[in-house]
């Protein structure tokens, strides 16, 4: 039924992609492709012209995440649940506590509990739609939660847990769906770490890193004591995150990047500085948000999932249907009219809408897009 349904075009968003990764690309960023397509795509990576643009991308995230001195931007090949990875094999000495509130921080969580030279961690399990931080663990080397939970549209504060930098744990957060979008003070972090398909508005298979000195010293000791002190863990190349480091250093990465998604990144940095950097792409993505959560505190068949106020993402929006209107029925019929990528999290079981306002969503199409819904669910509900 309601894939019958056709919205007026003067109802319908200018650009209709809501995804919650990969997530809209602006016109800017295929016009970018254009002029690199001669001097940039299908070139070596280790040459001077690509890994020029690798040092404009450090660069530019440096600024925008206003880095302290001494930390630095690290990329390396394989998406954010690489780092999951890499983080077990590099950044944890023996045991690690986590805060677990959703699906992706629960897979980091089971990364570690797998990893056969690392203790059981001590994992913090906090109710879907809420967050839980890691509490102090007295033997812990490490802290770990997601800024923002993709799968539950759950933000979580970024700030140490008390005593640990007296303990010398370092504080690792994955920050896939928040960097770009939400504001964050890095210092707060050893490790920050994101793929750019989401804020970035580019396409996945990288991840990057704030590391701090604390980071990068651990990686170090790490991968020194595994190498002359005979101790069991293997760091195959891909995962160290020492090698990653000085390929950085070099403007390069261990393996060969996708150039098209270099050249895309490094164009949407340059747009969300130009515009005010991080103040700037917080706010936006704010009053988008907060579009998506007024329109359903005034609706009678739609609420934010995140009740608290305080927990819920500025960058990826979710939203309960009542029962009596199944949202799968909303998604067609949106899909249908070109507005694309609505679905909630399958795993999450829930009736439910998810709609990504990253900064290049239009905060203009956010408001078309709410119009739009209640459109479909009054002809859905005659």
């Amino acid at each position: 039924m309601s894939n019958s349904v056709n919205i007026p075009q003067s109802m319908l968003p200018e650009d209709g992609r809501f995804g919650s990764g990969p997530s809209k690309i602006r016109p800017e960023q295929i016009a970018a492709l254009q002029r690199g397509g001669k001097t940039l795509l299908g070139t070596s990576h280790r040459q001077q012209p690509v890994r020029r643009l690798v040092a404009s991308i450090r660069e530019g995230l440096s600024d925008f995440f206003r880095i302290p001195d001494c930390y630095e931007i690290v990329l390396g090949n394989g998406g954010s649940s690489a780092f999951w990875d890499i983080a077990c094999a590099s950044l944890i000495t023996r045991r690690a506590a986590f805060g677990s509130y959703g699906s992706f921080s629960a897979k980091f969580a089971k990364s570690a509990e797998t990893a056969p030279f690392l203790e059981n961690p001590a994992v913090f399990v906090g109710e879907l739609g809420t967050y839980r931080l890691p509490e102090f663990t007295d033997d812990a080397d490490a802290y770990c939660w997601a800024h923002n939970e993709t799968s539950t549209g759950v933000s979580a504060p970024v700030r140490r847990v008390d005593g640990s930098l007296d303990q010398d744990a370092l504080t690792l957060i994955d920050g896939t769906s928040a960097a770009g979008s939400m504001d964050v003070d890095v210092s707060q972090t050893d490790a920050y770490y994101f793929s750019p398909q989401k804020a970035f508005g580019s396409d996945g298979g990288l991840w990057i890193c704030v590391l701090s000195p604390r980071a990068v010293e651990r990686a170090e000791k790490i991968e020194k004591g595994t190498r002359l002190e005979g101790n069991r863990r293997w760091i195959p190349p891909f995962l160290s995150l020492s090698s990653a480091i000085a390929n950085s250093r070099k403007d390069q990465t261990l393996n060969t990047p996708a150039v098209a998604t270099l050249i895309m990144l490094e164009d949407q940095i340059r747009w969300l500085n130009d515009n005010g950097g991080m103040a700037w792409a917080s706010a936006r993505c704010a009053t988008s948000s907060s579009l998506l959560y007024e329109w359903a505190r005034r609706s009678d068949y739609a609420h934010p999932f995140v009740r608290h106020e305080d927990a819920r993402s500025h960058s990826v929006v979710t939203i309960d249907i009542d029962e009596s209107i199944k949202s799968d029925s909303i998604v067609l019929a949106l899909r249908d009219n070109g507005i694309l990528d609505t679905f909630g999290y399958r795993k999450l079981g829930r009736n439910q809408l998810r709609i990504g306002v990253f900064p290049s969503v239009e905060p203009d199409d956010v408001a078309a897009l709410t119009g739009c819904i209640d459109y479909v669910v009054e002809r859905i509900r005659a």
